[in-house]
């Protein structure tokens, strides 16, 4: 049986070499995980990326459904929401009618514009911006940390807060005639 006075000289505190070395371990831990848990943020805006490509894609295809089944037919009832693109009704050839109001589009898919594909696709929460704001949404900051820029037809979605934000991007081009299908490049990452 051991004895409180055993017990008290056998009590020591650690070694100067035992925590030198738990020091050592330690700080090969942080420069091994620091530089994995600061690529998380490049991580993130190359997710986010994804999503609003795969939110462009399904606005693509949904957009164009909508087209198909309409025929070019023009509505004879108003949009359930008076915003947007065109006449209300909506004619079904420069644009359709959706629940949240009247997107543009071309050959059968929302246009390269904020009043077609990002709205269509949700990119921003304003939905149908008017007047001068479309001009300057245009190549604006969205308020959902995407910035775009329209030129030439073509749709360049961007994620701001990488190295190089015009790196960080894809393009959407819609078809350039009946029949065709739009143009959703890969995700350039580099920028990210």
């Amino acid at each position: 049986m051991h004895t409180l006075k055993d017990m008290k000289t056998r009590q020591r505190g650690f070694t100067m070499i035992e925590l030198i070395v738990v020091i050592v371990i330690l700080g090969i831990l942080a420069a091994v995980a620091l530089p994995r848990f600061t690529n998380i943020q490049r991580d993130a805006r190359i997710a986010k990326l994804n999503a609003a490509r795969g939110a462009v894609q399904a606005a693509s295809a949904m957009i164009h459904g909508a087209a198909l089944v309409r025929g070019g037919v023009p509505d004879t009832v108003a949009c359930p929401v008076n915003v947007g693109f065109g006449n209300n009704p909506a004619n079904n050839t420069t644009a359709i009618c959706t629940e949240n109001g009247r997107v543009q589009i071309v050959n059968a898919y929302p246009a390269a514009t904020v009043l077609g594909m990002v709205n269509a696709a949700g990119l921003t929460t304003t939905f149908f911006p008017t007047g001068t704001s479309v001009a300057a949404a245009n190549t604006a900051l969205l308020p959902e940390g995407y910035s775009i820029a329209v030129a030439a037809g073509v749709l360049t979605v961007r994620v701001n807060g990488g190295a190089a934000v015009a790196n960080c991007s894809f393009t959407y081009t819609p078809p350039a005639a009946v029949g065709a299908t739009p143009t959703i490049s890969a995700v350039n990452t580099v920028g990210c």
